[in-house]
């Protein structure tokens, strides 16, 4: 089953995974709003917002940027879908979507590009890591049917 969290959106609004009970999502974490590989993504999971829709899927994304950053990437790329701010990398970790570092006693964690596929029962129906953008799109929406 999909785990269950709560994060702010880039509008200000707080979503849980709970809130979407009963639709198909597709879950993706992305390490960084505006980088030139994210930004990509994010484009093409925009372009294709169709293609899900078609399928009843949703789309959502997950960073560790702070609210005022997914503002502006939304904006800049024009996306219409949900962006979700994890600093704390909450629900990163609940997804097995947080690399953990220690350094001299420290604990810090990057985001390692992942994508789930929840059904409209809560159940991931697949999950990738480390994913690559390239072909990610067409890759999902295989899955999917």
């Amino acid at each position: 089953m999909a785990p269950n969290f709560e994060l702010e959106s880039d509008e200000y609004k707080h979503y849980a995974l709970a809130d979407f009970k009963h639709q198909n999502i597709v879950l993706y974490f992305y390490p960084k709003a505006g980088s030139s590989v994210c930004t990509l993504e994010a484009k093409q999971f925009q372009d294709n917002l169709e293609r899900f829709a078609k399928e009843g899927y949703t789309v959502i994304g997950v960073s560790p940027d702070d609210v005022k950053e997914l503002q502006e990437f939304r904006e800049h790329n024009d996306l219409g879908f949900v962006l979700l701010s994890d600093p704390e990398y909450v629900a990163h970790k609940l997804y097995g979507a947080a690399k953990e570092h220690v350094k001299d006693g420290e604990k810090s964690y990057e985001t390692v590009r992942s994508t789930f596929v929840i059904d409209g029962d809560g159940k991931i129906v697949f999950a990738g890591y480390d994913v690559d953008v390239n072909g990610q799109i067409d890759e999902l929406l295989e899955q999917i049917k």
